[in-house]
Formats: C-alpha cells, structure tokens, sequence
C-alpha cells in the first residue's frame, strides 16, 4: 500500500509519496467531466458554496470505455489492476496514493459515481426522481441522477462491499445489520474499569461479525462513533448539516483520530485489528515530542484510524501497537487527555474526525456559522491541515481527585479544569493534492503540543 515497504526502520516501512501524474489525469478526467456535464457543474458549485468541499474529494469511481489506449494510460500514470476486484470486472486503483477507482467497460458513456452515506437520502434532498438499486438496509446501493450525451452521473452507498455487484437481498441480515448499529450507538461506555469497557465493546462486535461479516460491521461500529462524536462537538453538528443539505454525509471522512492511554493501547489496536484493520505507518515526532501514533487502515471499507498514545522516541522501535507499556510517573498530553476525559473508544469519543475539503472556503464559510479554525498546522502545496477551536468540556470532579491523588495534576491545574472544564475534540479541516496519502509529523507534533489541556487556559471576556 506504500511506496517501500521494507520492515527495516518503522519509520520509512510506509514512505508516502506525491503522485503528479496520476492526480494530473484524474484531475483532468474529473474536469472535463465537470465542464462538459452541466448537471455535475451544478452539483460541483454547490459542493464548494454550500459545504466548503471539493466534487474531486467526493467521487468514489470513475467508469470509462475499455481498450488497450486506456489500459496503457492507465499504467502510465500509476494504475494497477484491484487485487480484491470482483471476477469478471475490469476495476482499476492505485494503491500509492488516494484517488478514486476506475472501472473498464465496454459502454462509450463516461460515468461518475459520487460516495455518498446514503442515496436515498441524497435522492431525496434533491428531489430527484431514479431507481435505486440495491436493497433498503443492504451493503451496496447505487443510482444513476442524470444521464446525457456521453456523460452520467451516480451515487453509490456502500456499507463494509468495495465491489459493484449488487448482494442478493436477504432480508434477515438487513434487520440484524439494524440492530447493529443500534447496539453501538447505544453500547454502555463507561464502566468501573475500562477493561470492563474494552470487554462489552469486544462483546458486541464479536456477537455481529459472525453473522454479518468483518466489513460490514466495521462500516456500522464506525457510523455510530461518528454520530456519538458529533453530538459532542458544535462545529461537527454545523458541518453535517451543511454536507446534508445537499444530502452528502459524512463520506469525505478521511481519517478517524482516537487518543489512548499507554495502558489500554495494545487493546485498542486489539479491537481495530478484530473490525479488519491493518497496522500502517507509525509516527513519532521527535526526541521532545512525547508522544506517537499509529496509523491504521481497513482495506475494504476504506476507513482509516490515527490512533495516539504517549510515547518515548525509543519505543517506536518496539511493537508499542501490541506490546503493554508500563505507566509513567507523568502525563503526556495524550495521556492527561484521556485522564481527564476518558478513553477516546469509551467514554469520551473521537478527539477529532478529518475529512477532505476545499481548505480556504471551508474556513471561511464556517466563520460565518461562528465556528472560528485555529491556524494551519501543516500548510504544504499537498497537504493543509488545521483543526477548528476545541470543543471544551466539563471535567468530572472524580476524576480530578483520582488525578489530584496520584499526583499527575497540580491544585492550580484542578481548578483551572473545574472552572473552565478542558479542550475535548475538534473537527478538523484536510485538503490533499498530488494523491498525497501520508501525514505532516512536524506539524502533528506542534498541534498536539498546542492542544495540552494544561496550556488551554481561557482568557476573561
């Protein structure tokens, strides 16, 4: 999935890599679709005036009339043939970087279908009337919204199925796949020992996954984190509703960020791993960082996890992603975080949800919903990211006084938290260019540092 995958040094295993031609070509397949197809003008200029994101950002395949011209082209610019492709159809990725599939077809007609989470609700948003394929509740449905000359455009819905053969109804998994996701939107969080907590997660997911699969039950587990997210974070709930009006949700997601604590990290990568997830790049920052990450990645939804725990630079060469770290004397501030809120995974949900815009206008169309960004913690030509100002929660007075009595947090510093409560989550503002898949360490570290609860002092209006 990367560009060298020697095992060697853990940090160059995964070395991400800018690629100008393949996004060059992309680009250019997307424009001139745009350009030449009034109906997806239209939905490109509402995209960007009405939810600050990019048409490029939102599609999910490109399908294009076969022969050998466009299999060379494809080559060309990066192309690969899918490896997990369904039999019997030409689908095309590239699996160095973050561009849309392409699929081979002996029809003349270009099309492009937009990922969206749910076609009826997209359908409905804009009043469109199509025919929906697949069935209510199923893992893939897909529409056709307009139709003309050499161009058509779609939306697709997909739910743990990277393919595009529509499943056989079946009614009984349908049902089960609702409850689900009701058991995860409503699983219990906080118990009297996160182990108890790891345990009920586990729980749960094992009791799906044999009847529903892997994939499916990760796309569910992963729509209810969102949704808990959201409910705690203003900017997330202004954003969705934006996205929603043109009847999008949330499938711009990029990368889905949990904070953990050294103690319960081997099992919060324990229970990625049972939801599909494979370990990708790991990151730590530098000699005074104080923290890493290991990034992790699901290969058929798609879904990827930035998972950060407080970490010496030594232990990077360790399997830290499995392997139990001891506890520390003091606290990072991964690790106060999660102290004082609870595990991302639990008690206090997402530190953060990052999905794919168009980087200026998003910020400025949310300054006028009074949802202020915090400035740009990585500001290349191929990757910008910044993080909108920080959630600010209230700190349970229980778990000061555990703090308090193990000596991690001074008096001053309790009191500052019971008055001003401590920074939460974020949503945060991505824009990539040239495919660029990978992460921008040095500014990662400046934005956890900047973001220590103990630093968060709020100022006297």
């Amino acid at each position: 999935m990367s560009n060298n995958t020697s095992t060697l040094d853990p940090l160059t295993a995964f070395q991400w890599k800018q690629q100008p031609e393949t996004a060059a070509w992309v680009n250019k397949m997307v424009g001139d679709f745009v350009a030449g197809f009034p109906v997806a003008a239209c939905m490109a200029g509402r995209m960007r005036d009405e939810a600050g994101t990019r048409f490029l950002d939102w599609v999910d395949t490109i399908f294009i009339s076969g022969g050998e011209p466009h299999v060379s082209k494809l080559r060309e610019v990066g192309y690969e043939p899918d490896p997990l492709a369904e039999a019997g159809l030409a689908v095309w990725w590239q699996p160095h970087g973050v561009f849309p599939r392409v699929v081979l077809q002996d029809a003349s007609v270009t099309k492009i279908l937009l990922k969206v989470d749910s076609v009826a609700t997209f359908l409905a948003t804009n009043d469109i009337q199509a025919k929906i394929e697949g069935e209510p509740l199923g893992q893939l449905r897909m529409a056709t919204v307009a139709a003309e000359g050499k161009y058509a455009l779609g939306v697709v819905e997909r739910h743990g199925h990277r393919g595009y053969e529509i499943p056989k109804p079946n009614a009984e998994k349908a049902l089960l796949a609702v409850k689900a996701l009701d058991a995860f939107r409503t699983r219990k969080r906080d118990f009297a020992t996160d182990e108890q907590s790891f345990a009920h997660a586990n729980d749960l997911v094992d009791a799906y996954i044999k009847p529903l699969g892997v994939a499916w039950v990760c796309d569910l587990f992963f729509e209810a984190e969102r949704q808990y997210w959201m409910k705690r974070n203003r900017a997330a709930q202004v954003q969705y509703a934006r996205q929603q009006k043109i009847g999008l949700g949330w499938a711009n997601h990029d990368h889905h960020t949990y904070r953990s604590s050294r103690r319960h990290f081997a099992a919060l990568v324990g229970l990625w791993e049972k939801l599909g997830f494979n370990c990708r790049e790991r990151y730590h920052a530098g000699m005074q960082a104080g923290w890493g990450a290991q990034v992790m990645e699901d290969p058929i939804t798609g879904i990827t996890t930035f998972n950060d725990v407080d970490l010496s630079p030594e232990e990077l060469f360790n399997d830290f992603a499995h392997d139990a770290m001891s506890e520390r004397d003091t606290l990072g501030t991964v690790g106060l975080w999660c102290a004082l809120h609870g595990e991302a995974v639990h008690q206090s949900g997402m530190h953060h949800l990052e999905c794919m815009f168009d980087f200026d206008a998003l910020k400025v169309q949310l300054e006028t919903e009074s949802v202020k960004t915090m400035n740009p913690f990585t500001n290349f030509t191929y990757l910008r990211q910044a993080f909108t100002e920080g959630e600010r929660w209230v700190v349970k007075e229980n778990r000061l006084q555990a703090l308090l009595k193990i000596g991690r947090i001074t008096e001053e510093q309790a009191a500052q938290f019971r008055t001003q409560g401590a920074i939460g989550s974020h949503l945060e503002n991505l824009e990539r260019n040239d495919g660029f898949k990978g992460f921008n360490q040095k500014g990662v570290s400046e934005i956890i540092s900047a973001t220590d609860p103990r630093k968060q002092v709020k100022q006297p209006a």
